[in-house]
């Protein structure tokens, strides 16, 4: 008892081979409420209700319903001959996927009106399922309720078929766990020093996985200023629809002013051909005129010819012709004004001619900017008798048609434009929520992981102050065992001397027989009293071996009490840590799909 007491701790029989821990149901346990924590994927139950409706509407639109259904024959098409087709899929193709589907999660030759719902509900199926549905499921109306369950299950069987495909146990990937067999094979051994060198390397693992997740948690705080930052800058800039309504109001403005231009100009072209068109009439008349004057005037010369000459009639023609030569002056006076009008005029038309050019080149540069097309030119012709001919195209036949064409198309390109402003600033919001989201979650981790951080701060003090404890009691105990047993020693030693001594000195009518051995008379007494200390030491040995037997039991207490402490704690990070991970894997997913 003595040499045991200085060597190692011995380990009891039922810890000489420890059994490998169960495993943990990860895939059989039911699903409870509790497990929607703020790190679980998983909706709660108590949120269904509520957001089912919303989601099953989502599949009546017709772009989400062909993103689903591709998505669907993707995955029958590696592995089976079904497939289904838009718009509406028959009721067999409905039926026989579902039976598929059902057959890929272990469930075969299900009857869909008595079983699927079973199916359903034990999966946890999210959406309400009302039974009649199934009676007829080639409807129309009934058609997105299907698509719903059916890409539902897809994404099961897409779950349950990676779960096959990696087969490898959850304690091969988990450090938290190797960190316990490895600790408490270690304590058994006695190997305190492994152990704490164990604790430590796990404190470094989790100071550096906290490092990185705070890396992470800055870098998705940068992407959410940033994303703030273009947020602002979007709003900050002039919205497309305003800058379209602008320039389409400039155009307008041109046009306006354009066909202002073009009927002041085709007015006044009017005009002076109406002139043109008089003053030719009165140049005719005056023509015509002279003409007659003319002949009048060879009349009277034939006919003075003709006559006799007297001087009065001689008179009367000399004053009829000095007459005749002052009506020649004033129509020649006439005609040189004329004639300085009718240059005039020329000036003024060649002056307007060259005016409507300049227009008419202006025109056709904003024609062509604004794509007309070809045969919307000004082609002028100087010769022409008509606006028409002169401007070498009809306003009303061919331009104002354009016009009106591409004001139509203005007017649907703003609509356009502003249903995209609409939904930019949709968006805009949505981006804005889940950032803000995003900001509450981290802050909710953030004061996870200092609650994680502080309760392993407070026991690992709590277990070295313990262990600290025991190995003060177990010195203790030792030291008291070892004065136990060199008092023993010094007691055997001086029972041998006395022995010794009296078997020296002795005579044969000293001793007398006592349980089968001869004792002295005077020495009955020391050897009862010898005897009677060692039974008493031999108590206390066993008494000190009791207390030291339920001294390392509290302490194997403890340590499942640790150990499992160190479970829930190890649990908690690991839930963390998935947390920030599937946000940044959503902020990621966020961010490629904004771009």
């Amino acid at each position: 008892m003595r040499g045991a007491a200085g060597g190692h701790r011995r380990p009891k029989d039922s810890f000489a081979n420890p059994q490998p821990p169960p495993p943990t149901p990860l895939f059989n346990r039911l699903p409870r409420d509790s497990d929607a924590s703020f790190a679980s994927s998983r909706p709660s139950s108590a949120g269904v209700g509520r957001s089912s409706a919303a989601s099953v509407e989502l599949y009546k639109d017709h772009r989400f319903q062909a993103a689903a259904v591709s998505t669907i024959n993707a995955y029958l098409s590696s592995h089976s001959s079904l497939s289904l087709r838009l718009p509406i899929p028959s009721a067999k193709d409905i039926t026989q996927t579902l039976s598929f589907l059902l057959s890929r999660l272990d469930f075969p030759n299900p009857k869909l009106d008595d079983d699927l719902p079973l199916v359903l509900k034990s999966l946890n199926y999210p959406f309400k399922l009302n039974k009649s549905i199934l009676r007829s499921p080639g409807t129309p109306h009934q058609w997105p309720t299907f698509l719903a369950i059916i890409h539902w299950l897809v994404q099961i069987a897409k779950f349950y078929d990676h779960g096959s495909s990696n087969p490898t146990s959850f304690a091969d990937h988990n450090p938290f766990l190797s960190y316990t067999v490895a600790s408490y094979s270690h304590y058994i051994d006695g190997d305190d020093d492994m152990v704490e060198k164990l604790d430590r390397d796990l404190a470094e693992n989790l100071e550096k996985e906290t490092e990185i997740v705070k890396a992470s948690v800055g870098d998705l705080e940068n992407q959410a200023r940033e994303m703030e930052a273009k947020i602002e800058a979007m709003r900050s800039e002039p919205s497309p629809k305003e800058a379209l309504e602008k320039q389409k109001g400039l155009l307008e403005e041109d046009v306006m002013k354009f066909n202002e231009m073009v009927e002041k100009l085709t007015e006044k072209i009017a005009e002076l051909e109406r002139g043109l068109e008089e003053r030719e009439k009165a140049l005719e008349e005056k023509v015509a005129e002279k003409d007659r004057v003319c002949e009048e005037n060879e009349e009277l010369r034939k006919r003075v010819e003709a006559q006799t000459v007297n001087s009065r009639d001689v008179e009367r023609m000399r004053r009829e012709l000095q007459a005749v030569e002052r009506e020649i002056g004033d129509a020649e006076v006439t005609r040189n004004t004329w004639e300085e009008k009718s240059w005039e005029l020329d000036a003024t038309l060649g002056q307007k001619f060259k005016e409507i050019e300049a227009l008419a080149m202006e025109s056709n540069q904003a024609m062509r900017r604004l794509k007309f097309g070809e045969g919307f030119q000004y082609a002028l012709n100087a010769k022409g008798s008509t606006p028409t001919e002169v401007m070498g195209i009809d306003n009303k036949s061919t331009l104002k048609p354009s016009l009106d064409s591409f004001a139509d198309e203005l007017k649907k390109n703003s609509m356009a434009k502003f249903e995209e402003l609409i939904n930019l600033r949709q968006q805009s919001s949505v981006i804005a929520a889940k950032v803000e989201g995003k900001k509450n979650r981290q802050a909710k981790i953030d004061s996870r992981i200092d609650e994680v951080e502080a309760q392993l701060h407070l026991l690992r003090k709590e277990t070295q102050e313990y262990s600290s404890r025991c190995e003060a009691d177990a010195k203790k105990m030792r030291e008291d065992i070892e004065t136990e047993a060199r008092n023993l020693d010094i007691v055997d030693r001086e029972a041998a001397e006395i022995l010794k001594h009296t078997a020296v000195g002795s005579r044969d009518d000293d001793f007398e027989l006592k349980d089968g051995r001869f004792v002295k008379n005077g020495d009955l007494a020391s050897e009862l009293k010898l005897q009677e200390e060692i039974k008493q030491s031999e108590e206390e040995t066993q008494k000190c071996a009791f207390e030291l037997m339920a001294l390392l039991d509290s302490i194997s207490k403890y340590k499942e009490r640790t150990q499992s402490k160190l479970v829930q704690l190890k649990h908690d990070i690991s839930e963390t840590i998935a947390a920030v991970s599937d946000a940044y894997k959503g902020s990621l997913q966020t961010q490629f799909g904004s771009l």
